[in-house]
């Protein structure tokens, strides 16, 4: 079964190139344009990871990351946070944030960010096994 990633992203172009990548990655994608729209889905399902921007509509990712990060039941999904506005010593202190990828980026360094990242959860994951 692939991997379910969930994208927060209001920049549609941004958007719609990052979920086109994933999927021909072999990964299973559900994109979101605002806060509320992601908050939604979350108390549906969870995903196997997020991708994240900062500046939201109807919301800020930095605040985003930090809640789930510190929420006993989502403390596990690993976030990778997107910016053009904020440094990634800045996201991953206060966000609590997986990684940090600075827009605008390189899709295949996109790609490479998400396959390592997910591939330390599976490498954790089997060594409490």
């Amino acid at each position: 079964m692939p991997k379910l990633i969930y994208v927060v992203e209001d920049d549609q172009d941004i958007s719609f190139i990052v979920e086109y990548i994933l999927i021909e990655e072999g990964y299973q994608v559900k994109t979101f344009n605002t806060t509320s729209a992601f908050n939604a889905q979350m108390e549906l399902d969870w995903p196997d990871l997020i991708l994240l921007d900062v500046m939201l509509p109807d919301g800020n990712g930095i605040e985003i990351c930090h809640s789930l990060k510190t929420a006993a039941a989502t403390t596990h999904i690993p976030i990778i946070i997107m910016s053009a506005h904020a440094t990634e010593t800045t996201i991953l202190r206060e966000a609590c944030a997986d990684d940090f990828i600075n827009k605008p980026f390189d899709l295949d360094h996109l790609v490479q960010i998400i396959k390592n990242t997910l591939g330390k959860i599976a490498s954790s994951n089997d060594t409490r096994q």
